[in-house]
């Protein structure tokens, strides 16, 4: 926005041939032209910005939430890369899907309502928020085993920070702290 203000003040007094910041007024036209395409660059890039913000927005808080896996491709690449934070990184909407799917297993009401942070920097986007539930059914451990649940809620921070291309995210970086997870549901003190 700022930018913005700057180079309508530069249009302004260029069309105007008014001498600004110490400059000559009468500028050519390709000069303003020049100017007025920058202008129409930065004025695209903060709308889609504020597009891939509202994308996220109702991917977290409409098809994360409420499960509509079948929607996830309004903001995710078919062979979207995703990193977790466990470290392992995997490859493709549908394995992603089935990833997504197992935090419902054992915290069927798992929902993220809220964005208190939300910053765009051209094709990239980054997000705080809050993952809560309560481990309210059986975590599935490995080899056929479960844990039980213990019935205690969670409220976990949380960053997601995405690139974006045409329109949807093409690489996706999660982030919260696992041990404190494990500390809110009863499973480490």
């Amino acid at each position: 926005m700022k930018n913005n203000i700057v180079l309508l003040t530069l249009v302004s007094g260029i069309a105007f041939g008014l001498p600004l910041f110490g400059c000559s007024g009468g500028r050519d036209d390709a000069e303003l032209e020049s100017l007025k395409q920058r202008i129409a660059a930065i004025e695209a890039t903060e709308k889609m910005e504020q597009a891939n913000l509202a994308n996220f927005d109702d991917l977290d808080f409409n098809v994360y939430s409420g499960q509509k896996w079948d929607e996830l491709s309004r903001s995710h690449a078919q062979d979207i890369v995703v990193h977790w934070p466990d470290g392992r990184t995997t490859n493709g909407i549908a394995t992603h899907i089935e990833d997504l799917k197992g935090m419902f297993v054992f915290a069927p009401d798992t929902q993220i309502r809220e964005h208190p942070i939300k910053i765009a920097s051209g094709d990239w986007t980054a997000v705080s928020g809050y993952i809560e539930g309560t481990f309210s059914e059986p975590m599935p451990a490995g080899d056929g085993k479960t844990i039980p649940a213990t019935g205690k809620p969670f409220k976990l921070s949380m960053v997601t920070i995405g690139h974006w291309k045409d329109g949807v995210m093409d690489e996706e970086w999660l982030m919260w702290d696992n041990q404190a997870f494990m500390k809110q549901i009863g499973l480490a003190e």
